[in-house]
Parts: C-alpha cells; sequence; structure tokens
C-alpha cells in the first residue's frame, strides 16, 4: 500500500484557498513526488472559485500548473476541491474528471475534498481522501483497514508536521494571510497576482 504525506506548503495553500472564499467551491492541484513507497505531497497550487464545469479555463490552468510542476522537478500527484456547502464532501463529477486527467499521468494521483464541518478544528486535518477504485476507475473515499481513520495515528494519510491544522488556524485567524492568496481565477482579473507561487501568503517559516 502506499502511504501519502501532506507537507505543509500544500496544506495551508488548501487551507488558505478554502478559508478566503468559504462560501463557494475552490479548486486547484497538488503537487509532488513518490519516494519509495510514500506519495509526498509538496505544494499546492489554485486554480479556480468560479466553476462548475470542466472549462477551457481549468484545461489551461491544469497545463499552466503542469509546467510548474516540472521548473520544480516535481509532478501533478492530485487535486483537491471545498464545496459550496459545508456539510458536502463528496467528490464533484468535475472533480472526478479533473483527478482522472491527473491519474493519466501519476498512477497514484489522490484527489483531496475539505471537510467544511471540520475545517477550523486545532486538531483535525478536514480532508477526505478519494482514491480511484479498479477495475472501474470510479473515486471513492478512501478507507484504511482496520479502524484508523485517515489523518490519524496508524493511517496510510499523514500530515508533516502533524500540527499543522493549528497552525493553519493560527494563521488566518492572526495574520489574515487568506486575503492575501490568489488563484487562476485572481490572476485571470489581475495579472499581477503570483498564483502559481503565492509567495505574498506565504510570509512564515516552513517548519519540517
Amino acid at each position: 500500500m502506499v502511504n501519502y504525506t501532506v507537507g505543509q506548503l500544500a496544506y495551508l495553500k488548501i487551507f488558505f484557498h478554502a478559508a478566503k472564499h468559504p462560501h463557494l467551491q475552490v479548486n486547484g492541484v497538488l503537487l509532488g513526488k513518490k519516494v519509495s513507497e510514500t506519495v509526498e505531497i509538496i505544494d499546492a497550487v489554485p486554480l479556480l472559485h468560479h466553476w462548475t464545469s470542466l472549462s477551457p479555463m481549468m484545461e489551461i490552468g491544469l497545463d499552466l500548473a503542469r509546467r510548474h510542476a516540472e521548473s520544480l522537478e516535481l509532478q501533478l500527484v492530485g487535486y483537491y476541491q471545498a464545496c459550496e456547502r459545508l456539510d458536502d464532501t463528496a467528490l464533484a463529477p468535475v472533480g472526478e474528471r479533473v483527478a482522472s486527467k491527473v491519474k493519466e499521468g501519476f498512477t497514484h494521483a489522490v484527489a483531496l475534498v475539505i471537510d467544511g464541518d471540520k475545517i477550523g478544528s486545532p486538531d483535525n486535518a478536514a480532508l477526505i481522501p478519494y482514491l480511484a477504485q479498479s477495475p472501474s476507475s470510479s473515486w471513492r473515499p478512501y478507507s484504511d483497514a482496520g479502524t484508523a481513520v485517515p489523518f490519524s495515528s496508524g493511517s496510510s494519510f499523514s500530515l508533516s508536521p502533524p500540527d499543522l491544522p493549528a497552525r493553519a488556524v493560527s494563521l488566518v485567524r492572526d495574520q489574515q494571510l487568506q486575503h492575501k492568496f490568489g488563484d487562476f481565477d485572481d490572476h485571470l482579473e489581475d495579472v499581477t497576482i503570483d498564483w502559481l507561487r503565492n509567495k505574498a501568503a506565504m510570509t512564515f517559516d516552513i517548519q519540517e
């Protein structure tokens, strides 16, 4: 079984994206690499907050994100989304399509859906992983063998470092960094927004 680790940069970008648009659907892609039997999710690129379908703009954003990943010697390893309703944790049909496109280039691709009811809790990752099921290739929520909950002790999914939810809450509450964060939609309205790197919002020390 392949393990998945979500690093600080990736987690905080996902969190900032959802925090900036709490009542909208948001989505993006995950950047990383496979090391031995672990997929390291290192970074994230936010795509859109105005989307309902796999639009030409989303296709362009995906291509630009893929090129950005290659420039960092990484690859697209997954997809993430938050739904409009807090209690909706389903991977949207367009999300399945984007995740499947990512999977074409990375066999162990994962989709992460933000749990709107739990986001903001300092001790909960608030991420629900989806994996493609063989042979149908349909995407289903992942559950570990036994009783381990994803992102809990003993799970195949982990955060590095483990206290990322608490740090994310602090950065949003105390520094309001989500307001400095921009996605591809924002970039289309203001080309000065650095949606690929988001350096303006990443004004904190990276912890290992």
